[in-house]
C-alpha cells in the first residue's frame, strides 16, 4: 500500500493538523510515513497545504507530485491540486464553500459539506475532522480509532473533553462520504 496525499485549504481550516493526525495514526500502525507542511505568509487565512505519504514500504520522498488522494478545503486548493491527482484517484471537496465541479472525469469525487456538518455539530472548528472522517472512510489507509488516538495525543489531557465532539465529526464525515457514492 502506498498512499500519497495532498491536504490543502486556507490557514485556520486545520489542514496541517489533518496531515499530522494521518501521519501519527500511520506510525501507530507501524507504517512508514512522511508529513511535509507548506503554508503562506499568514498563519490564519493564508493558503496551507501538506503532503502526507503512508506506506508499507520505506518512503522514498516526502514530496508528493502525483497524489492518490487530494483534499481540497477551498476553491483555490481545488484549482491548484486537481491536476496532481493520479487517474482513478480520490478527490475530496468541501462542498460547503467550493462552488465549482472538478474538470476531470477520470477520478473519484467525494463532496463533503464540511462547514455545514460542523455547524450542525455546534462547532465550526471541526470542519477538518469531518473531512478527515470522510477521507479515512474512503481510503482505509489507517484505522479511524488511530486518528482518535493521534488526536488525544495532540490535544493532551487538558483538552481531552474535545474528543467526543471530534469523534462525532469523524463519524459524520464518514457518513457523508458513504452518501456520496
Amino acid at each position: 500500500m502506498l498512499e500519497q496525499n495532498i491536504f490543502a485549504g486556507f490557514g485556520g481550516q486545520g489542514v496541517l493538523l489533518m496531515g499530522q493526525l494521518l501521519a501519527y495514526a500511520g506510525m501507530l500502525e507501524d507504517k512508514e510515513v512522511s508529513w511535509l507542511p507548506s503554508y503562506g505568509p499568514e498563519m490564519r487565512g493564508g493558503t496551507a497545504n501538506c503532503s502526507v505519504v503512508v506506506s508499507d514500504e520505506p518512503v522514498a520522498s516526502p514530496i508528493v507530485t502525483q497524489a492518490t488522494n487530494v483534499v481540497a478545503m477551498n476553491r483555490p486548493s481545488l484549482e491548484k491540486f486537481e491536476s496532481a491527482l493520479l487517474p482513478g484517484g480520490n478527490l475530496f471537496i468541501n462542498s460547503s464553500i467550493i462552488d465549482i465541479k472538478p474538470k476531470r472525469t477520470d477520478i473519484n469525487v467525494y463532496y463533503v459539506p464540511c462547514n455545514d456538518i460542523a455547524d450542525g455539530l455546534g462547532n465550526p472548528k471541526v470542519i477538518n475532522m469531518v473531512m478527515l472522517g470522510a477521507f479515512v472512510e474512503v481510503t482505509k489507509c489507517v484505522d479511524v480509532e488511530n486518528i482518535v488516538a493521534a488526536l488525544s495525543h495532540k490535544l493532551g489531557a487538558k483538552k481531552a473533553d474535545l474528543i467526543p465532539l471530534n469523534r462525532e465529526a469523524l463519524k459524520k464525515g464518514a457518513e457523508a462520504a458513504r452518501a456520496t457514492k
